[in-house]
């Protein structure tokens, strides 16, 4: 694809460090800004090579560019969206790469004005339970999924220009309505960290020597950073719920199987649910 003559990164931690990587390795960048909160850490970003200049002030980092990728944490990718709405071009694209998608396309898409149809949502499946710029890699988005949410307000060609650029990082494109983004992340992604985080709670800390390969596979997304996961859960507070009456259900029929010693429905419940994980492969 035809690179951008600038792209800013709004923080630049993993996921904005990686798409600075990936976009330098591929050239699809001729100048790349970050805009963080720490100005010695930005500076470091810039003597590693990762960014070409840095800035603490979001709007003087987006005033020449023509795309702007918003990876803060989801409480505040709106704000950041909306200031770069009103300091960017009028022809600059803006995405961003929160895991909630509903109320933060709502609210651009109200408060944004006309430079609200060059949003188009992201939400790039790809990461790691560690954050920070120290952990990105040109290739993090490569063979992973990166579901687009515009909306009817969306102009079609910046979504087709946003979904170029995710799919020249090596994504693999998915297009969903936001309510339809939030309520299958709930299930796939957001249950999973309540799950592993109440297991791993719920765990005496005198017994951890005796914690084998399932029990740190099944809990290692629970290091990942507590405010973090907090934003995410009240941002999409309906649908999270939702997934955990769906998950107790589940869990009170196995229970009800053990209690009643119901060898057959409890193999039963248990080969479900290995049937739906081996569906997934690998």
């Amino acid at each position: 694809m035809q690179p951008f003559d600038q792209v800013t990164i709004v923080g630049v931690g993993l996921l904005g460090g990686s798409v600075a990587l990936a976009m330098r390795e591929r050239s699809l960048a001729k100048q790349i800004v970050g805009v963080g909160r720490d100005t010695a850490k930005l500076q470091a970003l810039v003597d590693r090579g990762m960014l070409d200049r840095a800035t603490i002030h979001l709007s003087g980092g987006v005033k020449d560019s023509d795309l702007v990728v918003v990876c803060t944490p989801v409480d505040t990718v709106t704000p950041s969206v909306l200031e770069a709405i009103d300091s960017a071009p009028d022809n600059c694209l803006f995405t961003d790469v929160g895991s909630t998608k509903a109320e933060i396309v709502e609210r651009i898409t109200s408060e944004g004005g006309d430079g609200a149809c060059r949003f188009v949502p992201a939400h790039p499946l790809a990461g790691n339970h560690r954050g920070g710029a120290e952990f990105a890699k040109a290739d993090l988005f490569v063979g992973r999924t990166v579901v687009l949410t515009p909306d009817e307000s969306t102009d079609p060609e910046a979504t087709e220009r946003v979904g170029d650029l995710w799919k020249s990082l090596g994504a693999h494109i998915v297009a969903l309505k936001p309510d339809e983004h939030d309520a299958a992340l709930a299930m796939t992604s957001h249950l999973p960290h309540v799950v592993a985080s109440a297991l791993a709670a719920a765990t005496p800390d005198g017994i951890l020597e005796l914690a084998a390969t399932g029990w740190r596979d099944t809990t290692r997304v629970a290091a990942g950073d507590a405010g973090l996961w907090r934003q995410i859960f009240l941002a999409n507070r309906s649908q999270v719920l939702t997934a955990l009456n769906k998950f107790d259900q589940h869990l009170d029929a196995i229970r009800d199987a053990i209690e009643a010693e119901d060898g057959p429905e409890l193999e039963r419940l248990l080969a479900e649910g290995k049937r739906i994980r081996d569906a997934l492969g690998n």
